[in-house]
């Protein structure tokens, strides 16, 4: 069975559905799952969030944050989730949705 390594959120500081919405309880979910995690903020160029959501995301010029994945031992990665532009309380509730899915759950098991 795979297991992940490391989840990644391709983020900004400045957006209010990222931080602290996203970015604090996949902090949590990292720990809880053993996972590294890793912030990709998307004003430091250098970083691979665009090639990230391009490859695996919801991909548009002007594409929304945050968005998550999971990537996994075995080299897969896996998009789980993308922030919603109705408001944060979409967002944060989408953030709950992930940890009580049953996907999640299996990962727990692991």
């Amino acid at each position: 069975m795979t297991c992940v390594t490391r989840i990644s959120v391709v983020y900004a500081n400045w957006c209010p559905h990222c931080v602290p919405t996203t970015v604090e309880p996949m902090k949590r979910y990292a720990a809880e799952l053993g996972a590294e995690l890793e912030l990709i903020d998307i004003d430091v160029a250098e970083q691979r969030g665009d090639s990230l959501v391009r490859e695996h995301g919801d991909w548009a010029h002007d594409y929304l944050i945050p968005q998550v994945f999971f990537e996994f031992d075995d080299g897969r990665i896996v998009h789980v989730m993308t922030g919603f532009s109705e408001g944060v309380e979409f967002t944060r509730r989408a953030v709950e949705r992930l940890h009580e899915s049953d996907f999640y759950g299996k990962l727990l098991q692991r």
